[in-house]
């Protein structure tokens, strides 16, 4: 049995726990840092190509980051959150790739793909004019455009265009610099830049199987863990800070850890289902990311939307995405992960969430249990002609959304991600999913001011500067500083 030393302690080998990584070791590279994956490399689960949508979630197209209330005006707080904190992803991008100078490629992991907002009926259309209205009047939305001319539409989304009706009331909004990101790249990215420093450890094929806290109070953690290929060794790390990023196996994980801030914390599963084309002929046509509004009773991460992707150097279509119920938490999860996750102090949680949200639930059963004649159906809202033979179907990752507790309603259901952290820093665990991926260095971030205090307050601050210009001031707030770091990080990054 052996006994591993380390600093920190990345459980998970996705974008959030390769970018916690390489933040760190940058910010001290005498940390001994070690990352633990169950699967025999990193990001083959939420963090593969076509596991995610590959949008750059900026709020450019996704409507339900625009609220409406009831007398009709736009909240666009989220939307400029989500923009900044997008910003704050693409700068730190824009340092890897000026240090790494002619070795890291960013058309590699990311592509200028405009974004785009559409709908096609009368009521609808007004609600994306005056959603257009409010953020345009924002520096960071300034450049957003908005049609209705059809000529302009044609050209902007030919594909959703050809075949409908000249009567056909459709409007859009477009930003030209939307990003299609490949997160799966970018993190094999991170994670071979990591591995060329010599207090770096990546174990593939290693699941944790419990951690606890030690009585010794230089090391929190302890850590015991199994390799799944050749003798079936058994591992057990010491560690003082441990970061479980392991997608919906954090929430087990973190159960066991038994810190208070855990309790009542629960898991709402649920699957996801795209198709695909490959048909050069109508992969050319279209190059957008193009995002329509929900169906009534349809959960946030269930707008659908027609993308460009652009995997390995290939563009490809992509639509839906088809959620669906499942009771697993990992795309190589067990059927078992839903019950496995329920406890004592969150059954209120779960009961609360589940009899407030028995609509999504039929929703969700009724999107798994759809035809392929069904999922046409779906297209053909976006593309009149629609042929079944261009498209195929695929299963995206696994999302476990979180339920916590709310006094009123026992438990409530989020759309979002969280972070949960023992008090004294020592462990910090990422609950949720979308906008996810594309906020990662903010919610890193977050997870380094919560946890790493100490070492910000002597040093690590003007570190993070000099990689993240804008780190400690506001994008929203400040024009002029907005304007000057996209400049630059569009120009990083190829994508002005």
């Amino acid at each position: 049995m052996a006994t591993i030393q380390a600093d920190v302690t990345l459980v998970g080998g996705g974008i959030m726990s390769a970018t916690l990584a390489i933040l760190l070791q940058r910010l001290d590279p005498s940390l001994h840092i070690i990352m633990l994956e169950q699967l025999p490399d990193v990001a083959l689960e939420s963090s593969a190509a076509l596991h995610n949508a590959g949008t750059g979630h900026a709020g450019y197209c996704e409507l339900n980051y625009t609220p409406a209330n009831r007398q009709g005006q736009i909240d666009i707080r989220r939307a400029l959150e989500i923009n900044a904190a997008f910003e704050l992803s693409q700068q730190f991008w824009s340092h890897l790739v000026d240090s790494e100078k002619g070795k890291l490629d960013p058309a590699t992991f990311i592509n200028r793909v405009p974004h785009l907002s559409a709908v096609w009926n009368s009521q609808d259309t007004a609600f994306l004019e005056a959603r257009y209205q409010a953020l345009q009047q924002h520096h960071l939305f300034s450049g957003m455009q908005w049609s209705r001319d059809r000529n302009t539409l044609e050209q902007w989304m030919p594909l959703l265009m050809a075949g409908r009706a000249d009567t056909a009331d459709v409007a859009a909004t477009r930003v030209e610099h939307g990003a299609d990101v490949n997160f799966g790249a970018l993190t094999r990215h991170m994670i071979r830049l990591l591995q060329r420093q010599d207090n770096f450890q990546l174990l593939t094929h290693t699941r944790v199987q419990d951690l606890r806290r030690t009585r010794d109070h230089r090391c929190h953690w302890h850590l015991t863990a199994r390799r799944l290929a050749g003798q079936g060794e058994t591992l057990q790390i010491e560690s003082p800070f441990v970061f479980l990023g392991a997608g919906g196996s954090a929430l087990h994980l973190l159960q066991k850890s038994a810190i208070p801030e855990a309790a009542g914390y629960g898991g709402f599963p649920v699957s996801g289902q795209w198709l695909i084309c490959q048909n050069p002929q109508l992969v050319s046509r279209h190059h957008a990311k193009v995002y329509s509004l929900a169906p009534v009773g349809a959960p946030p991460m269930s707008v659908p939307h027609l993308d460009t992707r652009i995997v390995d150097g290939k563009p490809c279509l992509l639509f839906g995405p088809y959620a669906g119920f499942t009771t697993r938490f990992l795309k190589h999860g067990s059927r078992l992960d839903l019950v496995k996750s329920v406890r004592s102090h969150n059954l209120k949680s779960l009961l609360g969430a589940g009899r407030h949200n028995l609509e999504l639930t039929t929703y969700l059963v009724k999107e798994a249990l759809q035809s392929p004649r069904q999922r046409l159906q779906s297209l053909s809202s976006f593309l009149p002609q629609v042929h079944a033979e261009d498209w195929q179907l695929a299963h995206a990752g696994k999302r476990v959304q979180i339920i916590k507790r709310c006094h009123h309603k026992w438990g409530k259901l989020e759309f979002g991600t969280e972070i949960v952290a023992a008090a004294d820093g020592s462990l910090a665990a990422l609950l949720g999913a979308s906008p996810g991926a594309s906020v990662s260095v903010k919610t890193m971030l977050d997870v380094i001011q919560r946890c790493f205090a100490p070492q910000l307050a002597s040093g690590w601050h003007d570190r993070l500067k000099a990689m993240i210009p804008s780190y400690g001031e506001s994008l929203i707030d400040d024009a002029s500083l907005a304007e000057r770091i996209r400049r630059d990080t569009l120009a990083s990054l190829k994508l002005a």
